[in-house]
């Protein structure tokens, strides 16, 4: 078993890099928008093949065990030949196993991460409601125990890849008495199973990435439950650490830099010095973000719980990636009047398509609002 953490820096991204440049298909990079599964599937068979289909994950559980550092290689690596940054139906990689590894039970943990690990089951996140959605402690997703069954009703909103995906792993309702942050449950659920429908949501971009999920009676087993009854709002704060750490990552900001050097290059526009002030700012506004990144992932990497702080991360990230498509789109020219790609020394450069996705990123994963409200009462203590 490869120890990677006690590689030389340099030979790791060697490595990383010429794996990549070897087996990541050409027609896949730089791609402007999440590809569906179906489609970026033989690269992550080679990934698990390869045994790095969960970079972040502890050895023990079949991950690379990466520090941070070595992590933020991987990713500048997968930035620098334009991997995908993110597919439709990584949640299970990225924010279910990674939960499993610290609150599911030894058993959920043998079932359960094998089949996440090598993408036999492709995992899809239900927390958001039409009434909940910054605020999800609000939800009136109800699951009401019968036996060893939960039933449930209610609806999902913006579930992301729901429609490639298998199954869900989903907040819901227990308990009506007491706090609403009380009497929540988290639960896995087949999607196969009688009383779901899923209906795909169009973005302005033309993709659907987003999905309404309908909850009629649906059934799922009591050893489907992670954690105790009516203590889900434990687990789903910790899981959101988790997906706040895979969408606080730079790889997006990194992706739509190179993207905007290249409109650069091509347009001969470094001879500008207004320009260049600009770009120069963005590059340290992502040595920002990067140095964050670190921070944050070198306290999950050693155990230590995520607290408020984290939502910097999430600020400094989506700002961060809106600043640089938006500045791209300006340079862009007659490029950013259509989503189809133009070509710049060779390369695809889709500049709306980046501008329009990222319009979203203020608002997924919590709202920029709420994000300031968290730092300003629980981290600076600032009255209410």
């Amino acid at each position: 078993m490869h120890d990677w953490n006690n590689m030389n820096d340099d030979d790791f991204r060697k490595e990383v890099r010429r794996f990549i440049e070897q087996n990541y298909p050409q027609d896949l990079r730089f791609l402007p928008h999440r590809p569906r599964f179906s489609v970026i599937k033989p690269w992550l068979m080679l990934l698990v093949e390869k045994g790095w289909a969960a970079p972040h994950w502890p050895v023990q559980y079949g991950g690379m065990g990466l520090s941070p550092r070595k992590l933020l290689i991987y990713m500048d690596e997968q930035g620098r030949w334009g991997v995908a940054r993110q597919f439709l139906g990584e949640a299970g990689v990225v924010q279910l196993g990674p939960m499993l590894i610290r609150f599911g039970s030894e058993e959920q943990r043998a079932r359960l991460l094998p089949k996440i690990l090598r993408y036999e089951t492709i995992w899809c996140q239900g927390y958001s409601e039409p009434n909940a959605g910054s605020d999800l402690a609000s939800l009136s997703t109800e699951a009401l125990l019968d036996g060893d069954e939960f039933a449930i009703n209610g609806r999902k909103i913006w579930t992301s890849s729901a429609l490639d995906s298998t199954h869900m792993f989903l907040i819901v309702r227990t308990d009506k008495t007491g706090k609403k942050q009380q009497g929540i449950t988290f639960l896995l659920l087949d999607l196969a199973t009688p009383g779901v429908t899923v209906r795909g949501i169009k973005n302005i971009a033309g993709t659907t990435d987003y999905c309404e999920v309908t909850l009629d009676n649906a059934r799922t087993a009591r050893s489907n439950m992670v954690g105790e009854l009516n203590q889900g709002w434990t687990v789903s704060r910790n899981l959101l650490g988790f997906e706040r750490i895979n969408t606080g990552s730079p790889r997006r900001s990194e992706f739509a830099f190179k993207r905007l050097e290249a409109l650069a290059r091509e347009r001969g526009l470094f001879k500008d010095a207004g320009f260049v002030d600009r770009y120069a700012q963005l590059a340290l506004d992502l040595a920002d973000l990067k140095a964050v990144y670190v921070h944050f992932a070198d306290l999950l990497t050693r155990g230590e719980p995520l607290g408020p702080d984290l939502s910097v991360l999430q600020l400094l990230s989506s700002e961060t990636n809106q600043r640089i498509t938006e500045f791209m789109l300006e340079v862009s020219g007659e490029l950013g009047l259509t989503v189809a790609p133009g070509e710049t020394q060779n390369e695809r450069v889709d500049a709306l398509t980046p501008f329009l996705v990222m319009r979203a990123v203020t608002i997924g994963a919590g709202t920029s609002e709420i994000h300031r409200n968290i730092i300003s009462r629980h981290v600076l203590k600032l009255p209410g």
